[in-house]
């Protein structure tokens, strides 16, 4: 990857520093390792969910929170299922990129924005950076979803390929931003956006303050933490899980062993939750909070996506589905509970639905 290396001489400074990651094989136990540094900047408060809130709602309307009796019937507890995959971009990153942009100042605004994504996150700075009248450049892997790049390009987003994963995409990305005198924003490790995300899961509990618990797919760690953040500030004893890809385990490998972890490689088709790096801001949120992060296998994903399509008619992603995929797993532990599923990811192509079609069926 030459490009690569010749930005990264040239901006040196672009390179992780301070923080140190274990790697290890997707199987494999986490070796702790005492000279990690974790997060030593802000954290957000439920204050900040409530500011993001008053932001966002000038922009966008409360998705919708559905009661489908099939799908609850299927799961035998009462099924809420917020639909963050109705959002203008098809998930709730847009929330946190709303924010975000709000409070960057017009100094920030005209220096534009630079991000790395896998197609959600890039997406919210690209709608975000054309409601402030800002701009905005994503990095994205060789072979990511077309539906989402292109997204991007229609929202105004200069949109650059670059290597192999969303974690090769980081570091040159950051390496951009500091050439260019350009406005990094990290997809987890910035408060403001993960205050803004956190209003998902405030919008639940307004309309249904009484439910037991809520599931949320897990990539970079963002919508857990908005979950923890929003969820745990207003009603504590609300049980918050997330759920990640057997395939791409991270943040369930970093939770379950207190340590920042880097995998090798990932497998899995959901390139929503597909990140090789725990990240320091989300595990520092998380590891105080969250009840349970669980893995739910490739195929458990595609199940949930054909259940969701025929119980509810919505279309979801790989990583929309996740939650779904979670709370069916764990279905008996609150059989007859009240139960909300966050689907967000509803960037779904052709070739990904064929193949689960092919491949699974609903439960």
């Amino acid at each position: 990857m030459p490009e690569m290396a010749s930005t990264l001489e040239r901006v040196a400074s672009a390179k992780p520093s301070g923080t140190r990651f274990v790697i290890v094989e997707k199987s494999t136990a986490v070796v702790p390792d005492a000279t990690i540094k974790v997060w030593n900047g802000p954290l957000p408060t439920l204050a900040d969910v409530y500011r993001a809130r008053a932001v966002i709602r000038q922009h966008l309307p409360p998705t919708p929170l559905l009661r489908p009796e099939a799908l609850s019937e299927r799961l035998g507890c009462e099924v809420f299922v917020k639909c963050e995959n109705l959002q203008p971009t098809g998930a709730f990153k847009i929330r946190g990129g709303l924010y975000y942009m709000s409070q960057l100042g017009d100094a920030g605004l005209a220096r534009g924005v630079v991000g790395a994504s896998t197609g959600n996150h890039g997406q919210s700075l690209a709608w975000a950076a054309r409601a402030y009248n800002s701009s905005a450049t994503i990095f994205v892997p060789e072979g990511a979803n077309a539906l989402k790049v292109a997204a991007m390009r229609r929202l105004g987003a200069k949109v650059i390929h670059f290597g192999r994963d969303f974690d090769d995409c980081l570091l040159e990305s950051q390496a951009f931003a500091e050439l260019n005198d350009a406005v990094f924003v990290h997809s987890a490790n910035e408060p403001n956006l993960v205050a803004g995300v956190a209003t998902h899961t405030l919008e639940i509990l307004e309309e249904e303050p009484d439910v037991d618990a809520v599931f949320v797919a897990i990539g970079g760690g963002s919508g857990l933490c908005g979950a923890c953040l929003a969820g745990k500030g207003i009603k504590p004893d609300l049980q918050v899980i997330g759920v990640q890809s057997t395939g791409a385990p991270t943040v369930y490998e970093a939770w379950k062993s207190r340590t920042l972890v880097r995998l090798d490689s990932l497998d899995t088709f959901a390139e929503g939750i597909a990140t090789r790096e725990a990240f320091a801001m989300p595990s520092q949120m998380l590891w105080g909070t969250v009840d349970e992060i669980m893995l739910v296998s490739d195929a458990d994903l595609k199940r949930a996506m054909l259940t969701l399509m025929e119980t509810t008619r919505l279309v979801a992603e790989g990583a929309g589905a996740a939650g779904l995929a979670g709370a069916y797993a764990r279905r008996e532990m609150f059989a007859g509970k009240k139960v909300a599923v966050i689907v967000s990811g509803g960037n779904l192509t052709l070739d990904v639905l064929s193949d689960a079609i092919n491949e699974e069926c609903a439960w």
